[in-house]
């Protein structure tokens, strides 16, 4: 069974995501930290984010590996580096380039095709895997989303996080669209366990629907 959940930066969807994969026992796949690890690398290597050719000749030289939150790409482990304002507020300049999300995306349908997968990111649902068993698009207030993020990078302060939020909502409004069979979760005004138990749910019906 695959798991697709999309939706935007503060929705919920990472911590939803790993939890629900813990319960289920199955695997979770944060395809964003494939997108932040290249452009973790380019940074790395002076590689410009507007360079669509240079960019694409990294992701096909250098696999990701994503196992939860360990993620290695070129032989350095860099789960930790990626998760900082700085990445935040370029990955969207390298995610744009259809090269480099065509490249990915055939590197995270090859991990869906092994099975039992919670999957989280952007356009997982609508493009990577549209044959996907349960589609969730989580949303929250922008508010909300804003005081989340400032909790998870303390330090810069939250009118800084609530302008970055609106300009990756800006440059990532091609991905933010929710697959039309998707099942909207506002996730404002509810607990983590609320929500995990609402896809519980609906993965368990979907198991009972497919069995003959």
């Amino acid at each position: 069974m695959i798991i697709a959940i999309d939706g935007p930066a503060g929705a919920g969807k990472s911590t939803v995501a790993r939890l629900l994969a813990k319960r289920l026992g199955f695997r979770y796949l944060d395809t964003g930290a494939m997108y932040r690890a290249l452009t973790w690398l380019a940074l790395e290597r002076g590689v410009s984010l507007d360079d669509a050719d240079a960019l694409a000749g990294l992701a096909r030289a250098h696999d990701v590996t994503v196992d939860g939150d360990s993620v290695e790409i070129a032989g350095h482990e860099i789960g930790a580096a990626i998760r900082t304002v700085e990445i935040d507020r370029v990955v969207s300049s390298v995610a744009r380039h259809d090269q480099v999300r065509e490249i990915l995306r055939e590197r995270q349908r090859t991990l869906a095709a092994e099975g039992d997968a919670v999957m989280e990111g952007r356009d997982i649902g609508m493009v990577v895997c549209p044959d996907a068993d349960v589609k969730i698009f989580l949303t929250a207030d922008p508010e909300e989303r804003a005081r989340r993020r400032t909790d998870e990078r303390p330090g810069l302060g939250a009118d800084a996080l609530a302008t970055d939020l609106r300009l990756r909502d800006r440059r990532d409004a091609k991905q933010l669209e929710a697959a039309p069979d998707a099942e909207r979760i506002d996730t404002t005004h509810l607990g983590i366990e609320d929500v995990v138990g609402r896809i519980e749910a609906l993965a368990a019906a979907r198991a009972a629907e497919a069995k003959p």
